[in-house]
C-alpha cells in the first residue's frame, strides 16, 4: 500500500506508519499497553502497509511529536498554557490545529489547571468565594489539596463546606464552566458536557481522613449537631482514633508493632479509658509498665500533640487496612476479618 504526501491518511494508518517507524522492538513494548481488538486492527494494517515514502513518515512522526508535545503541556499547566507554547514553538496556526486534534479523544477535569497550584496560592484564590464554589471546587481536587483548604478555612466555614461537598450529588456543565470562568476559566472548550458526578459522602470523607484531628473533630461536632444522619453516616466510613475498639486483638496487635512508643504514650494521654484498656492489653507486661511509666513522668501534654500523635496511629490502620493486612468492620455487622 503506497503512501504518498498528498494521500488522507487515517489514524489507523498513522499509528501502523509509526509503530513500522519505530521498530519492532519498540512497538513491542506499545502493544503491551493496548487492548485486543487495538492489537488485532493494528497488526493487519500493518500486514498491509507495503510502502512509506519517507515524506509520509516524516508528516507521521513530526505529528506524533507535536500531538505528545501538545499533552505534555496539558499535563503541566492546562489548555491555555500548553496552547501558548505551542504558538511559540510551531506558530499560532498549528498550535490550534492540534489542540484540536485532542479535543476530541483527550478528556481533562474540570478546574485541572488549578489541581498542580500551592495550596496556600489556591486558599487565597477560593477562600472568599461562597461555601457551594468552594466545596464544587474541592470535590474536584485530591483529598491532600482539599484537606489543606479546608483545614485553613474559617472554623465556621469548616463544617459548612464539608457539609456542602457531602449533600453534592451532580453538577450542570453550565455551572462548572461559570465557576471555571470566574477562576479564570482554561478548559472551558474541553469540559465534558454529560452531568458530572461530583462530591457525595465519599468525597468529605477522603478529605475528612486527611485533615488534621482538630479540624476533623470540629467539623464531625458540628455535623451531628447541624446533620446528624449525615453525620452518623459519613462517621460510618471513617476510622477514628478511638474506633481502635472495633479491632479484634490480633489486629490491635498488628498495628502496634509499627506503632512508635513514644507516639503510643502521648496518643493514651488524651484516649478513654476504655481504649487504654484495649491497647495495654496488647502489651507485653513490661512494655506496658513502660508505656505508663512514659505517660505518667511526661505530665501535662498539648492537645494538639495529643491529636498528632492519634493521626498518626489512625494512619497506621488506614495503611494496614489499605494494604489488606486488617479489615475493619465500619457498622454493617460483618465480622473482622485479620
Amino acid at each position: 500500500m503506497p503512501r504518498n504526501s498528498e494521500e488522507k491518511i487515517t489514524g489507523l494508518q498513522k499509528a501502523a506508519i509509526l509503530l513500522i517507524s519505530l521498530g519492532p522492538e519498540r512497538s513491542a513494548g506499545i502493544f503491551k499497553h493496548l487492548k485486543e481488538e487495538e492489537i488485532e486492527e493494528l497488526t493487519l494494517e500493518i500486514a498491509n502497509t507495503r510502502s512509506v515514502t519517507p515524506q509520509v513518515k516524516e508528516q507521521v512522526i513530526n505529528e506524533f511529536y507535536e500531538v505528545c508535545l501538545a499533552q505534555q503541556y496539558i499535563a503541566e499547566g492546562g489548555i491555555g498554557y500548553a496552547k501558548e507554547l505551542l504558538e511559540h514553538a510551531l506558530g499560532g496556526d498549528k498550535a490550534v490545529e492540534v489542540i484540536g486534534k485532542l479535543t476530541a479523544s483527550l478528556q481533562v477535569k474540570p478546574f485541572e489547571f488549578i489541581r498542580k497550584a500551592d495550596a496556600t496560592q489556591l486558599l487565597n484564590f477560593i477562600q472568599d468565594e461562597h461555601p457551594q464554589t468552594i466545596a464544587l471546587i474541592l470535590s474536584y481536587l485530591s483529598p491532600q489539596q482539599a484537606a489543606m483548604i479546608v483545614s485553613a478555612l474559617q472554623p465556621d466555614r469548616q463544617a459548612d463546606v464539608a457539609k456542602r461537598i457531602a449533600m453534592m450529588d451532580r453538577t450542570s456543565p453550565d455551572v462548572i464552566k461559570e465557576v471555571e470562568k470566574v477562576l479564570e476559566s482554561k478548559l472551558a472548550s474541553l469540559v465534558n458536557q454529560d452531568y458530572t458526578i461530583i462530591g457525595g459522602v465519599d468525597a468529605v470523607v477522603d478529605i475528612l481522613n486527611t485533615v488534621d484531628r482538630g479540624t476533623e473533630k470540629h467539623i464531625m461536632e458540628t455535623l451531628e449537631i447541624e446533620e446528624p444522619e449525615l453525620a452518623d453516616e459519613i462517621r460510618k466510613k471513617m476510622f477514628v482514633f478511638e474506633d481502635i475498639l472495633l479491632l479484634d486483638d490480633r489486629a490491635i496487635q498488628r498495628v502496634l508493632r509499627d506503632v512508635d512508643n513514644s507516639d503510643l504514650a502521648i496518643a493514651l494521654k488524651g484516649a478513654n479509658e476504655q481504649v487504654q484498656t484495649a491497647i495495654f492489653n496488647n502489651l507485653s507486661k513490661r512494655l506496658a509498665v513502660m508505656i505508663k511509666e512514659d505517660m505518667e513522668f511526661m505530665g501535662p501534654v498539648r492537645m494538639k500533640d495529643v491529636e498528632e500523635a492519634q493521626q498518626k496511629i489512625v494512619n497506621i490502620i488506614r495503611k494496614l487496612e489499605d494494604s489488606a493486612e486488617i479489615v475493619i468492620s465500619r457498622g454493617g455487622g460483618d465480622e473482622i476479618v485479620v
